[in-house]
């Protein structure tokens, strides 16, 4: 299959917030086609699930958060459609699309939307997910941490508050629950790297201190 006019629409329609944007779609397909050399899954079903799953995204402060893939994959039949995509694969298609979010807590029942959502999900950790956590803070004018306590020891989580309370809440979380072999082997390595950041990230804090025990 030529993906090319599925490539044309992602990069023209990607978000341009650098969490959800064409960059994102092209790493997720990266990851999915790693995935692929080991899983028999049917890849004219995977990339372009892929490369349309960012045409729609409500705010994640938004009360609908949730729902952005329903409207993604309504976004995603039209295109389909005007495409001629083979109708043997476009519920699919789809299905990968509404289902892929963590939000949404839904496991796919077929393989293909397991790697989509495994592909998703690994740009949500290691190194480019740390980047895409802190930029989301930036959008939503969401501070890093808790001056008076960054790693929670003495509170609740909340990481509608803060951006490192998000590591804890989900990211490291994300590894157990990936669906294929090649997925798990990446994830472990990728949130080993993100446990080595918050321990850095821990060290410099409490070399320089909050600013309310400087002098």
């Amino acid at each position: 299959m030529d993906y090319t006019p599925f490539i044309e629409i992602a990069r023209e329609r990607s978000s341009q917030d650098p969490a959800h944007d064409f960059a994102h779609v092209a790493r997720v397909v990266k990851n999915a086609q790693r995935m692929m050399q080991k899983e028999k899954a049917d890849a004219e079903v995977v990339i372009p699930a892929i490369l349309l799953h960012e045409l729609f995204n409500y705010p994640k402060d938004h009360p609908e958060s949730r729902h952005s893939g329903d409207v993604c994959a309504e976004e995603a039949r039209v295109v389909l459609d005007k495409l001629d995509y083979p109708l043997s694969k476009r519920d699919m298609v789809l299905d990968c699309i509404r289902f892929h979010a963590f939000s949404r807590g839904v496991t796919p029942e077929h393989l293909e939307g397991k790697i989509v959502q495994d592909a998703d999900r690994l740009d949500a950790i290691g190194a480019i997910g740390i980047a895409r956590l802190f930029a989301t803070c930036a959008g939503m004018n969401r501070p890093f941490y808790d001056v008076a306590d960054p790693f929670s020891e003495h509170r609740d989580l909340n990481d509608h508050a803060y951006g490192v309370d998000h590591f804890y809440t989900k990211l490291f979380k994300l590894a157990s629950g990936m669906h294929t072999e090649t997925a798990r082997e990446m994830a472990v390595e990728r949130t080993t790297f993100m446990h080595e950041y918050i321990q850095q990230l821990r060290s410099e804090i409490h070399t320089f201190g909050a600013p309310s025990m400087m002098p």
